[in-house]
């Protein structure tokens, strides 16, 4: 279930003018929803996605408004990447922009969103991936 809906982007976009660029085929607009999704998801993995995102059946634990308003910048684009009838492209880009800095933010720390919660790391488990990373300075070479 996407944390969001077509009728919610009506409050970026007109819904006539959503039906106009889908031309009234609401798998286009749930492409551009899951595609959103899916772009937000990439930056949030330190968060527990399941509880933010929810599932295919199991709705979304956290209600986040923006969470919701990211998406929806994020999903506009989407959107209007296909036909910009009537809208102003820079302004949706420029909000697609601004909704990607914002999750930049989030993923590097240094915003922090209330009430958004972490994997549970309880469980004694083995981190994945297998790689390790090491670096050093790089050789001198003197001579006297």
């Amino acid at each position: 279930m996407p944390i969001i809906t077509q009728t919610d982007l009506a409050t970026n976009i007109y819904a006539e003018i959503i039906n106009e660029i889908t031309r009234s085929d609401a798998s286009i607009a749930e492409k551009a929803i899951s595609a959103a999704e899916s772009e937000a998801k990439m930056y949030l993995t330190r968060y527990d996605l399941v509880q933010l995102f929810g599932t295919n059946t199991v709705a979304p634990v956290i209600n986040d408004e923006l969470l919701k308003a990211l998406v929806k910048d994020l999903a506009c684009w989407h959107l209007i990447r296909l036909s910009n009838t009537g809208v102003d492209y820079g302004a949706f880009r420029t909000a697609y922009l601004d909704a990607i800095a914002v999750l930049k933010n989030i993923q590097s720390g240094q915003a922090q969103p209330q009430n958004w919660p972490y994997p549970d790391s309880s469980v004694n488990s083995i981190p994945q991936g297998d790689s390790v990373a090491w670096n050093s300075n790089p050789k001198r070479e003197n001579y006297y």
